[in-house]
């Protein structure tokens, strides 16, 4: 018998976890439920762990659609969406959902591998020093530099994404990290304090800002003496969940309210108080507006004339200190939306007032609302082939509208096709709107209809796409496939970025004169056959008899679907900044 053979069998042995558990382990024990990425060296082990834990990995083609998904998720859910990608090209990449992040405010949080530490500096493979890269477009980057520090930076990560104004946070991963050892013990004390320290940090953000009485008291007698009085809401009230608090506040005093496009739906856009569709005149004629959870921003013309009279009053209600003193309004009110709007429904109730639907101010909305509604229609009941803009978009409409709730959640991105569908489209229920937001973002289409759909599964998603926005993402389709998601992409195909070649004859001149404009795509696309190579189902739409078809059918079964509906190049014009003329 041999000295070995009388030695305890695995006396010394202890379980050992590796980094790409630790990092799984975390993600899980803090709350993490769903992660959004493109796998390889060195995180493919990260998403299988994740996977093997109960964490949803929803695989894509391309980091910036997976980004995009990520930052949509966290929107609709209120939790930090998570963004898992490889080092370097792929942390660029990803950088398209981390910006986009930011600049709507939405919580997302990107986890990238990195080259081996001992080797930064030396030409490794993937290398690039991706906390530099990151700091500008995230309000935290850290980097594990030890197993030890995962749980911990995980949780740092995850709780300042969604603290005071929501945005993208970034964590760093070496491979040598990812490759070192801890034993399950010490691994489950670490996971237990990264735990008590999320706690902890809640606890510190938790809270209604710095709001006091006698401001909500000014804010509810500058809107009690109001002559012309407005109330604005964005996707930052959307976030906070606050739609019962501006039913509340909007129905108890009468005051005409107006979305910007992701806040519609927080209260129905037929609701009798609805402004949208008198928008010129109610920002121009307002001598208060209380603006909740919307930014003073280009969306808002900055708040400044012409678009806005130069003796308005602004209330902002924000829950970031540093955007109210950046717009320097009448009265700034820090906080979130929803416990902000409570304090001064409480307020209102002990005083109560109301505008009544005979106020001058109110009749004055209501009737420019009638007028303007009744001139679109007067464009939209026309059948116009080859299709405009105008008659798809109707009959989209009708069919959203027909299925009722809960209400379908649009995806919309494009030039013409967004800028139609937001007079068009109606939205009945609260975070049923995501598109181009605050950066007019082109690309995010095919990323935001399948966080839609995975944040809610009971929901049917419908996206209304330009060709051009489209093309960006339209290889996710196989994702669509591959995964089964109630998603119905429906692509207005006019040939081109605005439509088809719209060169001046001056324009058409020089050596690669033949060559396409810059504006066109090949005519008649057959964007359709592109999901039926993968197994999904394509329809091809010129009439709207095709169309209604197609929409009853698709809508029914809740099937990754692409129509194709085929519009006249030359009905569309050159589209930029937000048009509107009511």
């Amino acid at each position: 018998m041999s000295d070995l053979d009388l030695k305890p069998k695995n006396s010394q042995i202890r379980p050992q976890l590796d980094g790409n558990q630790l990092v799984a382990k975390s993600l899980s024990r803090l709350g993490v439920t769903h992660m959004f990425g493109v796998v390889g060296i060195p995180v493919t082990s990260v998403a299988t762990r994740a996977v093997s834990l109960g964490i949803r990995f929803i695989a894509f083609h391309n980091e910036q659609s997976a980004g995009y998904a990520a930052s949509a998720f966290g929107y609709l859910t209120g939790r930090p969406g998570v963004l898992l990608t490889v080092s370097a090209p792929g942390c660029v990449h990803g950088l398209a959902g981390l910006c986009n992040g930011m600049a709507n405010t939405w919580p997302i949080v990107m986890i990238s591998g990195s080259c081996d530490q001992k080797d930064a500096g030396r030409g490794d493979f993937q290398e690039l020093d991706q906390i530099d890269a990151v700091k500008p477009f995230s309000k935290l980057s850290v980097k594990a530099r030890d197993i030890k520090e995962i749980p911990s930076c995980v949780a740092n990560v995850l709780e300042r994404a969604v603290s005071g104004r929501p945005g993208g946070c970034y964590l760093d991963l070496p491979t040598d990290v990812l490759h070192q050892t801890i034993s399950e013990s010490e691994a489950e004390k670490l996971l237990t304090a990264a735990a008590e320290e999320q706690s902890q940090l809640q606890e510190l953000s938790s809270g209604s800002g710095n709001v006091v009485s006698s401001d909500v008291e000014r804010a509810v007698s500058l809107l009690r003496d109001s002559q012309r009085p407005l109330i604005v809401f964005g996707k930052g009230a959307a976030y906070a969940r606050a739609e019962d608090e501006l039913k509340k506040l909007v129905e108890t005093t009468g005051i005409p309210f107006l979305p910007t496009p992701m806040g519609k739906g927080l209260l129905p856009d037929t609701h009798e108080l609805a402004a949208t569709a008198a928008r010129s005149l109610a920002i121009g004629k307002c001598d208060v507006a209380v603006v909740v959870g919307a930014r003073l921003n280009w969306l808002l013309h900055f708040g400044e004339p012409p678009k806005w009279s130069k003796d308005v009053k602004f209330i902002l209600v924000d829950i970031d200190k540093e955007e109210i003193d950046l717009r320097k309004p009448e009265l700034g009110l820090v906080g979130d939306a929803k416990k902000v709007l409570e304090m001064i429904n409480r307020e209102i109730k002990d005083d109560p007032f109301c505008l009544g639907k005979s106020h001058p101010w109110v009749e004055a909305i209501s009737t420019k609302a009638r007028e303007n509604v009744s001139k679109m229609e007067v464009q939209l009941v026309k059948d116009v082939v080859p299709f405009n803009f105008m008659t798809p978009m109707r009959i989209i409409r009708d069919a959203i509208l027909g299925v009722g709730s809960p209400a379908p959640i649009v995806v919309s991105e494009g030039a013409n096709t967004m800028d139609v569908g937001r007079a068009v489209l109606v939205q009945t229920e609260p975070r049923t709107r995501l598109d181009a937001g605050t950066w007019g973002t082109m690309g995010v289409g095919l990323g935001y209809c399948i966080a839609a759909a995975v944040a809610s599964p009971d929901q049917l998603v419908v996206a209304v796409e330009g060709d051009s926005g489209f093309g960006f993402s339209a290889i996710e389709v196989e994702t669509l496939v591959r995964y089964q998601l109630p998603v119905v992409v429906i692509v207005f195909n006019n040939g081109g970025v605005y439509g088809g070649d719209r060169r001046s004859p001056d324009e058409i001149t020089g050596p690669h004169k033949d060559d396409p404009a810059p504006t066109s795509f090949v005519p008649g696309a057959g964007y359709h056959i592109l999901i039926e190579a993968f197994g999904g189902k394509g329809y091809l739409v010129g009439t709207p008899e095709e169309l209604k078809s197609a929409l009853a059918e698709s809508f029914a079964a809740r099937k990754p679907a692409v129509i194709n509906v085929i519009i006249d190049p030359y009905a569309g014009s050159e589209s930029g900044r937000m048009q509107h003329k009511n």
